[in-house]
């Protein structure tokens, strides 16, 4: 081989290296912890809808910078939108509940910040009503925070801290028979 192949063979393969991109990391809201069933009727508790704001509602996970700004982040993705990673995690969670009535669930996320190194927020507008029965609905709305290590697992764990407080929120609102918003510990 001559040695100016050698310099083309070599900076070819140099170049090709920095093409390289960071391998993407998938993320979960639904803890590792087995779950005795998880089913898509949840203890009695059917979700009907979840909607999330459209800034947040992609697969790769969206961080706030500073006051104004957010970043979408390439390589740190949802391993489903957000929504159905909401419906997910909340499936699993209400998976044990022991609700005496079937009730419907409407789930309406108003903020889901997150901020690495200082906290994961959810801010939530919640509707539940008896599935057979002639209560009226009930309409809550709960705001949860949880500190945040700075790293993206530490943030996906904060907001998984939210949801298991925000299900347990819902299952004591079921168990009282819907007779009034819970209080946010």
């Amino acid at each position: 081989m001559t040695l100016p192949l050698k310099i083309t063979l070599l900076a070819t393969l140099l170049l090709l290296g920095a093409c390289r991109s960071e391998p993407i990391a998938f993320h979960t809201l639904t803890p590792a912890h087995l779950s005795p069933s998880t089913r898509a009727e949840a203890g009695g508790v059917r979700i009907e809808s979840i909607s999330v704001p459209p800034q947040v509602d992609r697969a790769q996970i969206v961080i706030r910078q500073g006051d104004s700004g957010l970043a979408i982040l390439e390589t740190q993705w949802w391993a489903a939108t957000l929504a159905d990673e909401l419906r997910s995690a909340l499936v699993d969670q209400l998976a044990n509940s022991n609700a005496r009535q079937a009730v419907a669930l409407r789930v309406e996320v108003q903020r889901f910040d997150s901020v690495p190194g200082q906290y994961a927020l959810l801010d939530v507008r919640w509707r539940l009503r008896q599935v057979n029965g002639d209560r009226p609905a009930l309409t809550c709305r709960t705001t949860l925070q949880s500190p945040a290590g700075p790293s993206i697992d530490e943030l996906v764990v904060a907001h998984q801290n939210n949801l298991k407080r925000f299900a347990a929120l819902i299952n004591q609102t079921v168990d009282t028979s819907l007779k009034g918003c819970p209080t946010a510990p």
